[in-house]
């Protein structure tokens, strides 16, 4: 998978539009459109700037796969596994109440 592929992928496992992720990362929509169809090459600087506003940095976009979480939960996803057996019934009765 190309870096426009996965770019995309995430996007779209973010439930963001193409128009707001160009807008977030000061790149013109053309442009963001090419760059997930494989059609142009970004810059490194233009590069850093997309995976920001996807919420990555550098080292998790290249070391992720696009079907992973995106970071904030995948942060939660961390902070639950480090729960105790107990923790983890409370949290769950408490989400279960929460959805109701």
């Amino acid at each position: 998978m190309n870096i426009g592929e996965k770019i995309k992928n995430i996007r779209k496992s973010q439930n963001i539009s193409m128009n707001y992720l160009a807008k977030k990362a000061e790149v013109s929509q053309a442009n963001l459109s090419r760059i997930e169809n494989g059609q142009q090459q970004p810059t490194f600087d233009t590069i850093k700037r997309i995976i920001a506003a996807l919420g990555y940095n550098l080292n998790d976009f290249f070391a992720a796969s696009s079907k992973e979480e995106p970071p904030d939960t995948k942060h939660l996803l961390d902070s639950i596994r480090k729960l105790n057996i107990e923790q983890k019934l409370a949290l769950q009765l408490f989400l279960e109440e929460m959805l109701k």
